[in-house]
């Protein structure tokens, strides 16, 4: 029996508003949760009296009496965070409020078989613990993102693209071997998108996280939820189809944009540019590092390079093509880019724009904003503390 499940259905949606709301008063709260004021303050006080919810002082002064504010307890437990991407691992240790305790990254290829990725997990997790000084048992909650499509209820991978050797193989399982925490699994983007939401205090309910990388996915927020479809294959836009002249991608089909715009594709144009003479800047980092980057076609637009201007805008606009079919259909307020090629720079969050705006009904883009992910690299990593947190209350009160 966890400190969670004697609670009331009142005091979780209670916890769960508190999470969300950033250090809201009790009127804020009531509102939220749709309580009345009497409602809220029993159960504020029920949960400050169990040190689940602490009073952090008073807020300004609005003309009456000043509220106090009210966040979730420091000291009731710890949330274990994974962001597993295709070639990068980040484990965190958090507060329940997602608070960083401890924090490390470092390069992985998610082609490893999963018991070689996960023993690593693993080993990080034990390192950070015995950091905090806390025990495995302190861990209320453990949230994991995966580059691939995750059926969502079972935690497990469908037919991942970039990641065959994980088909089947239970994250939850291996997590388990160390910690009675409930474990969740999500697609990375989904938890990119997340971790905006939280960063937003729910206070945009519809918008587009993009993550442009090895692959390209998108996170939908839909009324203030990420949306996961039927099966969890929401959001798998890098196979929308872009060019039906283009080349093969690794799914089978044809001009997907993840073929024409993700990452590989910036290397592989870059290469093109370098031994045609059409960059000779692109043909000297070439001679220099035995192989090209989208950073590097990043560096050489920056120095000025045309044929690196002109991958980047070939990328960008294709990837606005994409994005452009779901803006009209969707009809975000906000689109968000994230994913290592945001750190491309200005001319390719102009190229996705122009590209967007040009493609688009002009009603769906009336209020649209189309800017860099504000989390930038750490969207996935908060969002992943925020689903095992969000879950594993909203797990309590489905157990019941």
């Amino acid at each position: 029996m966890t400190q969670w499940d004697d609670l009331s259905a009142s005091e979780l949606a209670m916890l769960e508003a508190v999470f969300w709301s950033a250090g809201a008063s009790r009127l804020a709260l009531a509102k939220q949760a749709d309580f009345s004021p009497s409602k809220t303050k029993a159960a504020v006080a029920g949960l400050v009296e169990r040190g689940l919810l602490q009073e952090t002082g008073l807020q300004g002064s609005t003309g009456g009496r000043r509220a106090e504010s009210l966040r979730l307890a420091s000291d009731i437990g710890f949330i274990a965070a994974v962001d597993l991407g295709a070639t990068s691992l980040d484990v965190a240790l958090m507060t329940p409020d997602l608070t960083l305790l401890a924090h490390h990254a470092e390069a992985a290829d998610v082609r490893s078989a999963p018991g070689v990725i996960m023993s690593r997990v693993r080993a990080i997790l034990r390192e950070q613990l015995q950091a905090c000084r806390a025990t495995a048992s302190q861990v209320v909650g453990i949230g994991m993102g995966v580059p691939g499509p995750v059926e969502f209820d079972s935690g497990l991978l469908v037919n991942p693209p970039l990641m065959p050797g994980w088909e089947g193989f239970s994250i939850r399982d291996e997590l388990r071997e160390d910690y009675a925490a409930p474990a969740f699994i999500d697609n990375d983007v989904n938890l990119m998108a997340l971790g905006e939401l939280w960063r937003l205090h729910r206070q945009l309910p519809n918008f587009l996280v993009i993550k442009v990388g090895t692959g390209i996915g998108c996170g939908i927020v839909c009324h203030g939820e990420v949306y996961r479809g039927t099966d969890g294959a929401a959001g798998d836009a890098g196979h929308i189809c872009v060019d039906y002249e283009g080349p093969r991608c690794h799914c089978g089909n044809v001009g997907c944009v993840e073929a024409m715009a993700a990452a590989s594709a910036f290397a592989r144009m870059a290469l093109e540019a370098a031994q045609s003479g059409e960059s000779p800047l692109l043909a000297q980092y070439l001679a220099q590092r035995g192989s090209l980057t989208p950073e590097d076609v990043g560096q050489a637009s920056r120095s000025g390079d045309v044929a690196a201007n002109a991958i980047i805008q070939r990328c960008g606009q294709l990837v606005g093509r994409m994005l452009a079919s779901l803006v009209n259909f969707f009809n975000p307020s906000h689109v968000f880019i994230g994913g290592g090629l945001a750190r491309i720079g200005p001319l390719y969050l102009a190229s996705i724009r122009q590209s967007i705006y040009h493609r688009s009904l002009a009603l769906s883009t009336r209020h649209l904003h189309i800017e860099y992910a504000p989390l930038g690299e750490r969207a996935g990593l908060v969002g992943a503390g925020a689903l095992a947190m969000q879950q594993m209350l909203r797990s309590t009160v489905r157990k019941r």
